[in-house]
This record gives structure tokens, C-alpha cells and sequence, in this order.
């Protein structure tokens, strides 16, 4: 058990403090009982390491950070750890990768019950585990979930630059003022096309060249482990599902005729939206609806995008869509903050409120006449002038 604390206390001296996530000022810390979900190598880890050396640094061993995927609990008990700890002053306790040890959601809850005066923060990176023990804990829990890095935050980390947060009504209604007093301090498009490629996931830091063949890893682990395990998806099933993500990466931008993709992968209508659903709950893409008032599990959605930029070079390979990769960039920094639906008028309808319209640096808003709030979200121009936006800035909301 020695062996836990002398892992925690090496980790916590080599945690780097540049670049702290916004969550960690969100997250209500004194709850009893913190969950936080994100894909893998989004930053969970470090950023409950980070919390440690902030709060704790002038008595780090009331805390602990252990990872339950550690070869002692192979033969030991997180309950008996636990009481170890609380029985040494411990007062918070730091699970990572809880899924990895069996039955965790009802061995987190009887911890809730039986230590009241025990702070347990936890985390997953298996989001479908998350949601499928979501329901066991969600009267005690308070559920958070880290994304991947913004544009905002991948300038932070490389051109050591500080900017704050950005709300929808700012970049749409003052983006001329803010875009002034960014580009004399960084130059966004040194850095942007970067991002694109390889900035979403923290973990480029340790190679980009080795980011590819780890984020085909963690693809195939959702595909090949965790959708069958987890999902009871048909295995034969996962090859299709691998051409899927690489047709919605190529497409410009992928408008899904549902009929005919379940009868080329060889399923029938409902299921075939029903792994829509899982693949959407893995971070592996984001579905786009006109109207997201009683969305069903069964309904088609309008649009279907990859989760993120990088996971399009990565499928989609040299043959991918300018088109497809702005509005991915567009629908996965917005949809950290805000509400996004497909708008039969534009591209998208964000918070029920403002149109975006997404182009090129040549693109007009003909087609947005008449329509009040609407903007143009333009690729290749670093300050924008009137209703058209820099499309860069929209990496600036979290």
C-alpha cells in the first residue's frame, strides 16, 4: 500500500501547472461525491493532479490520487485502501480509471454511505461506462465532463498565450474589437491548421508523431472493445462501422440517407441509429438535429459530423472535405457551450438564436437576407469586419 502513496506524491511533484483547464474553477470541489467523464487523453488526470497541488499544497497528505487500474488492486480492495487512508486523516480521495475495476459504481456508492465525512472525486475515460453508471450515482453525484482542448487553449500551451473565455454574444457582436487585440499578440494561423491536425488531445504534447497511432488506439478500442462489451454491438458489425467514420470524414458534410447506409452495412433502420446513438456517446461523432425538442433515440438526425478535427485526418486521410473540416471545427467548439441545430435557411442555429453560416474567406451572406443575428463564420481571415466572423475565433468559447 506504501507503494500508492509514494506513486501519488512522484506524480503530484512532476505536475505542470502552465496550462490549468477552466473546468477546474467550474467543478464544486467541497461535494461529497465529483464525477468527471471526457475521451481518453483529454486531461482528466492532470487536471485532478493540478487541483491537488493548488488546494492541498500545504497538506497534500489529507489527499490522494491513486488510479484503480494499478496492479495492487488486482489482490486488494478499494474499500480497504479507503480505510486506511480516512484512519491516517485523509479527507479526499482521487480515483482515476475507475472503470477498470470491476463493479466500481456500487463500490463508490456503499464508500458515499458508509464515510460521510470522505470527499471522493472520480474519473472514467470508458464514457460508455459512465453512462451506463450514471443512473446508480446520480442522486449523489455531481456529473462534470472535460473536453478536449479548445483553440484558445492550444494557443495558451504553444505561443504562451492568455485569452480569456469568450461568450457566443461576444465573438458574434464584437469580434472585430476582440480579433484587434488578439492578432498584434499571436498570429492564429501559424498554429490554427496544427490544431486542426493534431490539438484536440492533450497528449500530442508527449509526440506528435506518435499522436496518430494513439488516437487510432483509442478509436479501435471503442470500436473493437467497448461497443460489443458495453453496447452488446455485433462484432461483424465493427468493420462497417470503421467505413462509416471514414465516409463521414470524406463527405462534404456527411447528410445521412438512413435507409440506404443500414441496408449496406446489413441492419435494419432503428438499429443502425440506435449505434448512431453509441457512437455519439463515445465522442466518436455528433449527430445535427433541426429540432432538438423531443429528440427520440430512434430519430435520424440531419447532420453527422466526427467528434473533432483531428479524428478527420486521421479516417479520412488526404481526401478530405475543406468544407466538412470548418463546420466540424464550428459544431465541436460551440457544442462545448451552447445549443446547436441544423437551420434549414444557413448551416446552423446556435441557442435558438443566431444563424452561422460557414466559408470561405470569399463567402457572402446572400443567403443569409433577411434573417436577423446571422453571421458569416469565415475560414482564411484573421480579423473580420460588419457579420462576418473570423471561423478561428469560434475557438475561443471555452
Amino acid at each position: 500500500m506504501d507503494r500508492l502513496f509514494e506513486y501519488y506524491r512522484r506524480r503530484l511533484q512532476h505536475t505542470d501547472m502552465a496550462l490549468v483547464r477552466n473546468l477546474e474553477r467550474e467543478i464544486s470541489w467541497n461535494a461529497r461525491l465529483v464525477g468527471i467523464k471526457g475521451a481518453r487523453g483529454c486531461g482528466k488526470t492532470t487536471l485532478m493532479l493540478q487541483h491537488i497541488k493548488k488546494d492541498f499544497s500545504t497538506n497534500p497528505d489529507v489527499a490522494l490520487y491513486v488510479s484503480l487500474d494499478n496492479i495492487w488492486f488486482s489482490n486488494n480492495r478499494l474499500i480497504d485502501l479507503v480505510d486506511f487512508f480516512m484512519k491516517r486523516g485523509g479527507t479526499h480521495i482521487f480515483l482515476d480509471e475507475v472503470h477498470k475495476y470491476p463493479n466500481w459504481a456500487i463500490e463508490i456508492k456503499n464508500l458515499y454511505d458508509e464515510y460521510p465525512s470522505l470527499h471522493i472525486i472520480f474519473t472514467g475515460s470508458s464514457l460508455l461506462e459512465m453512462v451506463k453508471a450514471r443512473a446508480d450515482l446520480s442522486r449523489r453525484a455531481l456529473m462534470y465532463e472535460l473536453p478536449g482542448l479548445s483553440f484558445r487553449e492550444y494557443l495558451q500551451i504553444e505561443a504562451k498565450f492568455n485569452f480569456p473565455v469568450l461568450a457566443i454574444g461576444e465573438v458574434c457582436n464584437e469580434h472585430s474589437r476582440i480579433t484587434q487585440e488578439i492578432v498584434p499578440r499571436v498570429k492564429p494561423f501559424s498554429h490554427f491548421e496544427n490544431y486542426l491536425k493534431w490539438g484536440y488531445y492533450p497528449y500530442y504534447l508527449e509526440g506528435v508523431e506518435d499522436y496518430p497511432q494513439r488516437l487510432e488506439e483509442t478509436v479501435l478500442m471503442i470500436l473493437e472493445q467497448e461497443l460489443p462489451l458495453l453496447r452488446g454491438v455485433d462484432p461483424a458489425y465493427v468493420p462497417k462501422l470503421k467505413q462509416l467514420l471514414a465516409i463521414i470524414a470524406e463527405s462534404a458534410p456527411f447528410v445521412p440517407n438512413v435507409s440506404k447506409l443500414s441496408e449496406r452495412i446489413g441492419i435494419n433502420r432503428q438499429t443502425f441509429i440506435t449505434y448512431l446513438n453509441y457512437l455519439e456517446q463515445a465522442k466518436l461523432i455528433r449527430m445535427i438535429y433541426r429540432d432538438t425538442h423531443g429528440i427520440g433515440l430512434l430519430q435520424k438526425p440531419d447532420k453527422i459530423f466526427l467528434d473533432n478535427t483531428n479524428l478527420m485526418h486521421l479516417l479520412g486521410g488526404d481526401t478530405l472535405s475543406v468544407g466538412n473540416k470548418r463546420e466540424t471545427f464550428i459544431v465541436n467548439q460551440i457544442s462545448q457551450v451552447a445549443d446547436v441545430r441544423f437551420s434549414p435557411q444557413s448551416d446552423f442555429l446556435v441557442d435558438g438564436m443566431y444563424t452561422i453560416e460557414v466559408g470561405g474567406k470569399n463567402k457572402t451572406r446572400k443567403q443569409l437576407q433577411g434573417l436577423s443575428d446571422a453571421f458569416v463564420a469565415s475560414d482564411g481571415i484573421e480579423q473580420g469586419f460588419g457579420r462576418k466572423i473570423p471561423l478561428w475565433l469560434f475557438g475561443f468559447l471555452y
